[in-house]
């Protein structure tokens, strides 16, 4: 049926992209510079704008704000947007469940099931931009830190990036789009070659192969000496400096001496370390401010650059993969 759209003039085309990737347009019928017959053919072939549906919201006392999505076959996925006074970050998801299995996320517990596709990743800035926009608001910052692990859907991810970026588009700077990854160490070196200057943040939570590997199996397959080499690779051809996310255990890895260690292993990497208080999903506990601020101060006093993130959504079970999992089990 798409092959009804084969005759359709390049300067359209061109018109279709701005209306869905700048404009956020919910609906055909609002591209108002195209003939009838061609939004009726649209209509026809893609039944709907996005390749998602909104199943659920829910709003934070904070402002946070979680969104579920639903697929077109049947899948979920999960965004969060986080807004504060002089930006509007949105939390992508990149698969639907995850295949990393970190102990401490909720995604995981859930399995992996597909990676999305570049539209499917689109799509979610795309919905949330239009509400957004209803609201004289727009978004500034996007961060893949959603569900599942971006690099392992690397082409994806990459395309989504370009969509976001691009003139005729949202036309965000690159240095305004964060990927996160649990430590892929050959897709690190593949980005490194990449012409986006994309922000990296870097899951590292351990800084001893054997602690690590037990809270993220990945590290198994690419210890902390091979995923900090390809870390140093992406520095040095990027010249850009990498975000180490810390997600701080209580009585795993938020002792002081655990604060010294991982400065060591950083001291001299153009880094900034993220300490992150966890959100509880099993066994694991969040450590006390005390302890999470105790921790900080060990790495200013290594001259290691460090900063507390701030908690959002506790009390609507921000974390990701939570509101998609009580989905599953029949809450809404």
């Amino acid at each position: 049926m798409e092959s009804q759209l084969d005759g359709v003039p390049a300067f359209r085309a061109r018109q279709i992209f701005t209306w869905l990737h700048k404009h956020a347009v919910g609906s055909f019928r609002h591209m108002h510079n195209l003939p009838q017959d061609l939004i009726k053919l649209l209509e026809e072939v893609y039944q709907q704008v996005w390749p998602l549906e909104l199943v659920t919201t829910r709003v934070s006392t904070d402002g946070t704000e979680k969104y579920l999505f639903a697929l077109s076959d049947g899948g979920a996925v999960e965004t969060v947007l986080l807004p504060e006074e002089d930006r509007q970050t949105l939390c992508i998801s990149t698969q639907v469940g995850c295949a990393m299995n970190c102990s401490f996320c909720a995604t995981g517990r859930s399995g992996y099931e597909r990676n999305l596709t570049a539209g499917e990743i689109v799509a979610q800035v795309l919905y949330v931009q239009h509400r957004l926009r209803a609201e004289g608001k727009t978004l500034s910052n996007i961060v893949y830190m959603g569900m599942g692990e971006p690099l392992a859907n690397y082409e994806a991810v990459l395309k989504s990036a370009r969509l976001l970026n691009h003139p005729l588009g949202l036309n965000l700077g690159a240095r305004r789009l964060t990927i996160s990854t649990c430590g892929l160490a050959p897709q690190i070196r593949d980005l490194a070659e990449e012409d986006l200057q994309i922000n990296l943040a870097v899951s590292l939570h351990a800084v001893e192969d054997g602690y690590r590997s037990e809270i993220m199996p990945i590290n198994k397959r690419y210890p902390l000496g091979e995923l900090l080499a390809a870390c140093d690779y992406y520095t040095q051809r990027t010249n850009r400096r990498i975000s180490y996310e810390y997600a701080l255990i209580s009585g795993f890895n938020d002792h002081p001496q655990h604060a010294e260690e991982l400065g060591k292993l950083l001291q001299g990497r153009l880094c900034h370390v993220n300490l992150i208080p966890i959100n509880p999903v099993g066994k694991e506990e969040r450590p006390t401010a005390q302890r999470i601020a105790a921790f900080a101060q060990v790495l200013e006093r290594m001259r290691i650059p460090v900063s507390i993130r701030k908690e959002r959504g506790t009390d609507i079970e921000a974390a990701c993969g939570q509101l998609r999992q009580r989905s599953l089990e029949g809450w809404s």
